[in-house]
């Protein structure tokens, strides 16, 4: 048995406390640095910004003019709502995809397992752009994605769906969700596969043995288990494309603009300074209220 160092008295000595001095404050003094120069600062900035008042021509004064921000509410607020409605879209859409690929390369994928992620994190050596600008032509009216479709009377579908106005796919609802889908589809798949990955087997096949069928098994063990992925992928594909403005500005129309669209718009062509800032804390703002909830509603220790 090991010996317990003794005191006065015979009680047991009381450990002797370390002094960790300056050291874990110099290591948390690089991130903190990042985080003041690269988010609190802009915050601040953005925040003053939106209470001035004035033009681009003759300056713009503070006057903590608050009032800004009901006049961005009362005349942007559907571009709010089809932003949130369009990144939900995508995001469900992404977590159907993404899923049964994420199983795949992580439980039977075997030695293409590499190969498989290198083809999943592939798309990201290509700028946004491009792979935005590919859409249109994938999409396009006379490509033979669309040409497929009329022939399935799948437009149809999505014609009574109120996704698409027409026989075409292009400049409409479903090309807007479609393109957000396919572009943040990686960052639904890698923490997936980080979750999947740790999945201990043997605890399915035990499932299998006390009769579960295939279906109980993924619903009582396999599901359960890749919440943590479920919850990062979600919210790592939710939260940029609510802000997205570069697929409703490239593969929607004038009744899919996003609200991302109108803050571009409002810095960089309207110049209304005060109104796109307080347009983008109003969407900062309703990202993290649902962010929130969203997070204390899934439960998930290793997030909250």
């Amino acid at each position: 048995m090991a010996e317990v160092a003794l005191g006065t008295g015979g009680a047991p000595a009381r450990p002797r406390r370390r002094h960790v001095g300056w050291v874990p404050y110099a290591l948390l003094a690089p991130g903190l640095l990042w985080l003041l120069v690269f988010f609190a600062a802009p915050m601040f900035t953005l925040g003053s910004q939106s209470l001035q008042e004035g033009n681009v021509f003759d300056g713009y004064v503070f006057t903590g003019n608050v009032s800004v921000y009901a006049d961005a509410l009362q005349k942007y607020w559907p571009h709010l709502l089809r932003s949130v409605g369009y990144a939900g879209a995508a995001t469900v859409f992404a977590l159907l995809l993404a899923y049964p690929l994420a199983y795949v390369i992580a439980q039977k994928a075997g030695r293409f397992q590499n190969l498989m992620l290198v083809l999943v994190v592939a798309p990201f050596f290509t700028s946004f752009l491009i792979r935005t600008l590919a859409w249109r032509t994938i999409l396009s009216d006379t490509g033979p994605v669309t040409e497929l479709a009329q022939r399935l009377h799948i437009t149809d579908l999505l014609q009574a769906a109120n996704l698409i106005n027409n026989d075409t796919l292009l400049s409409s609802k479903f090309a807007v969700i479609a393109g957000l889908t396919y572009n943040f589809l990686p960052f639904m798949i890698l923490p997936l596969y980080a979750s999947l990955d740790r999945l201990d087997h043997r605890l399915v096949e035990a499932a299998e043995d006390l009769y579960a069928s295939p279906f109980q098994a993924f619903r009582h063990v396999t599901w359960p288990m890749s919440l943590p992925g479920v919850v990062a992928g979600t919210l790592l594909t939710f939260i940029p494309a609510a802000g997205d403005y570069i697929n409703s500005r490239l593969l929607g129309n004038t009744q899919t603009i996003m609200i991302g669209q109108v803050i571009d718009t409002q810095f960089l062509r309207v110049l209304d300074y005060p109104l796109a800032a307080a347009l983008s804390f109003v969407l900062l703002l309703l990202i993290l209220a649902l962010v929130t909830t969203y997070v204390r509603r899934a439960g998930t220790e290793e997030l909250v």
